[in-house]
């Protein structure tokens, strides 16, 4: 598990990682923005799974900004590049309004649970 800790606002950000059936779950709490961008982006590069298949859990997301955006853009696109896939998962209202606003969900598939994600 990752926490990233930005002065008064500690806890803003936990990322945890689990297998379930050779698929990599990221599980996102917390806020989605510019300070930790770059932590998302590695916790998103799967080099373990040949070829990479990801689910990034963001049922506990309560906001994400085009930082979070592009950090999923640039994951998809490696993802896909090795043959493998991101899907996106149980995102709240707020954020899946955010991936439907900027076409993402056009792009990477946004299910309602991780199992539904999983299956595909």
């Amino acid at each position: 598990m990752t926490d990233i800790q930005n002065g008064s606002r500690p806890g803003r950000l936990s990322i945890e990682h689990s297998d379930i059936d050779s698929v990599r779950v990221v599980t996102v709490r917390g806020e989605i923005d510019h300070a930790v961008s770059g932590v998302l982006g590695q916790a998103l590069l799967v080099e373990d799974h040949e070829p990479p298949r990801i689910v990034v859990d963001l049922s506990g997301v309560t906001f994400m900004d085009s930082s979070g955006i592009n950090a999923f853009i640039l994951a998809h696109q490696a993802a896909s590049g090795a043959r493998g896939w991101l899907r996106i998962a149980a995102a709240q209202e707020p954020v899946l309004r955010v991936l439907q606003l900027v076409g993402v969900d056009a792009l990477i598939p946004c299910h309602p649970t991780v199992e539904q994600a999983v299956r595909g």
